[in-house]
């Protein structure tokens, strides 16, 4: 008789300041589905769902079931109603027979509008019914953890690079400890420890600097008993009792050497806490910057305040008012706004046709007035494109009918649906040679430097208002506490 493993997904990382709930449409734009269905995109790309198929195609005595999978563009809380949905859906999954074992893909930085800490009352939940069957669970290297939430798993591993390119091999690591933990092999025990940071995420890239040592420290730490060691650097834009840093260790057997390795990364974390922070010019002077930098390909100026990866509401007008004002005279890009009304509007106009019209500020005034421009239509789009990587290489990206208009030289980008900036097709799709640019602006961080590092010829972040700005003592927490704040 063949074992039997359930599995399911939500994967939303959530800023708590964003004006814009994530609701069902959100899901259904990026990934909502179960059964075969759930998992047949992901087949052969870099995600935890390709690890699941790795798995059932390697493992012909197990079978697998799939419940709800789901994900969203990170965005402000997601909807109660619908969080209520999901989890009765995987619980009545769950409660349909006897599982040998449960994995889950999980953000770690989920919030919706009355719960702080909805994945830990959906970790209970499912352990209430499931009992003392293995539960594993996968998790994002922004997630905000407990030691409440190694009580309720018995294996975990979290992402180890970032940009996140790893999310794969981090799921297979959990079924692996999982099928060893079914068979009696393993005997996991988790320790969790806080080091009282909250962290920023500017330099959190795991190509050098603080963490980047950090996870140098975590991989020597995997020696004997020590099965995983995961430094999360939290998500300070979610705002729960668990807000900020944490180190995650399982170990086979032996507390001790848990408990041992994660104190000794979270000492070693508290000790970098001050490296992590930033400070960034705001936009004007950001631009001017990123035009004396030297060498070949565009400067990248990143409005990180208005970051999709952050919760961004791709709509704060903060650069692109200072890149308007600045009347660049070089091959200059924008990327984006998000505006289904002024794409629409645009494709009812036509391409070549002149719009008045007024980009930014659509959502909300608190972050900046629209900036009223006169614009060509340039070119319109369907705005499919598939993913070349590194990230989610292979994954279909579609962001609804979108525009390129012209400001004064400026080719703007609007779409209208929110999603990252992170492959070079985007641009691709949207007829706009990168190598050619002498200046991109990018609302966008860190996981936008995986596949234009090597083209361009540097990068400047800027300070603007933005639901992700970098005052996060200026945020107003309720659950969060402030005096962790580095």
């Amino acid at each position: 008789m063949p074992r039997h493993l359930l599995v399911a997904r939500l994967w939303l990382e959530v800023n708590s300041f964003s004006p814009l709930p994530t609701d069902l449409a959100e899901f259904e734009g990026t990934e909502w589905a179960r059964g075969a269905s759930a998992l047949r995109p992901f087949r052969d790309t870099p995600t935890e769902l390709a690890a699941v198929t790795d798995f059932a195609d390697r493992s012909p005595d197990w079978a697998v079931a799939v419940s709800r999978c789901a994900s969203a563009q990170p965005g402000g809380p997601m909807d109660d109603a619908l969080f209520d949905a999901f989890k009765g859906e995987v619980l009545a999954d769950l409660a349909e027979r006897r599982w040998d074992a449960v994995y889950l893909s999980l953000h770690g930085a989920l919030a919706t509008a009355r719960r702080p800490q909805p994945e830990l009352e959906l970790l209970r939940a499912v352990r209430r019914i499931i009992g003392t069957t293995p539960l594993g669970v996968s998790f994002d290297m922004h997630a905000n953890l407990g030691p409440e939430m190694v009580e309720v798993i018995d294996v975990g591993a979290g992402y180890k690079t970032l940009p996140h390119l790893d999310m794969r091999e981090t799921a297979a690591r959990v079924l692996s400890m999982l099928e060893a933990t079914v068979a009696g092999r393993l005997r996991p025990v988790g320790r969790l420890v806080r080091p009282g940071c909250i962290l920023h995420s500017f330099n959190m890239r795991t190509t050098d600097g603080p963490m980047m040592e950090l996870e140098a420290m975590a991989r020597a730490a995997e020696v004997g008993a020590v099965l995983d060691v995961t430094p999360f650097g939290g998500f300070p834009y979610a705002d729960t009792p668990c807000t900020g840093a944490s180190i995650m260790v399982h170990a086979d057997g032996d507390a001790t050497a848990a408990d041992r390795a994660a104190k000794t990364l979270a000492e070693a974390m508290r000790a970098r806490a001050s490296r992590f922070s930033v400070s960034l010019p705001g936009a004007a002077e950001g631009l001017q910057r990123a035009m004396s930098l030297q060498g070949v390909g565009p400067a990248v100026t990143l409005e990180s305040a208005d970051n999709t990866y952050s919760g961004g509401i791709a709509d704060t007008p903060g650069l692109f008012r200072a890149l308007v004002d600045m009347k660049p005279d070089k091959p200059t890009a924008f990327a984006y706004f998000c505006d289904a009304a002024l794409v629409e509007r645009a494709r009812e106009a036509g391409v070549g046709t002149r719009l008045d019209c007024t980009l930014g500020g659509q959502v909300t005034r608190e972050f900046g007035p629209p900036v009223p421009v006169t614009a060509s239509v340039r070119r319109l789009t369907d705005g499919v494109f598939t993913n070349r990587g590194p990230m989610h290489k292979g994954l279909t990206v579609r962001m609804g009918p979108t525009a390129v208009l012209d400001v004064a030289g400026i080719q703007t980008i609007v779409t209208s649906r929110r999603e990252p900036v992170n492959d070079t097709a985007y641009f691709d799709l949207h007829g706009i040679d990168v190598r050619a640019l002498r200046l991109l602006c990018v609302k966008g961080k860190n996981h936008f430097r995986g596949a234009f590092a090597p083209l361009c010829r540097g990068f400047v972040e800027v300070d603007t208002p933005g639901p992700a700005g970098v005052d996060l003592r200026a945020l107003p927490y309720r659950y969060a506490r402030k005096e962790d704040i580095h």
